[in-house]
């Protein structure tokens, strides 16, 4: 029975296969249009939530109906937020053809996947963060995240 595990595990394992792997210094290379695309992305996000948030405020106990003087300003709001989260979309496929991963659109985080030690894992990074220092598991988020050390980083010799 322990080797059926083994074996599922080592398939999870072949079958988290991203398109690219990257080392720290080439993930760090992306950062200038990574930080970018995700300021504007987070900024969207943010700003996406609050007239969400305003317009379900608006909509709680009034009927929809042609004689509401709002109405029409409804329907414009409405429109607009479905033209900002196409474009919210597209920013985070914008990241994703870079190689990189968008993972908390508010908070502003981002990982890349790499090779440590012979298994996938992703390199995490913050808005706000000059450089790449840390990594986590593909199964674990930012709160699991570990610092690099110069040993992880030199146990990244597969990469593509």
């Amino acid at each position: 029975m322990n080797g059926d595990v083994e074996g599922e595990s080592a398939m999870q394992t072949a079958t988290i296969r991203p398109a690219r792997l990257f080392t720290v210094e080439e993930a760090n290379a992306t950062l200038p249009l990574v930080k970018a695309i995700t300021l504007d992305l987070q900024r969207l996000a943010e700003d996406l939530l609050e007239r969400q948030q305003r317009l379900d405020a608006l909509g709680k106990g009034r009927k929809a109906d042609q004689s509401d003087p709002y109405q029409d300003e409804v329907e414009q709001i409405q429109a607009d937020l479905e033209t900002d989260s196409k474009q919210l979309e597209t920013y985070v496929e914008e990241l994703r053809e870079l190689g990189a991963e968008p993972k908390g659109l508010a908070e502003g985080l981002v990982d890349f996947p790499a090779m440590i030690d012979g298994r996938i894992v992703y390199l995490c990074w913050k808005l706000g963060e000059s450089e790449i220092r840390h990594w986590h598991e593909i199964d674990a988020g930012f709160s699991s995240r570990q610092p690099l050390t110069e040993e992880v980083g030199a146990g990244q010799s597969e990469t593509h």
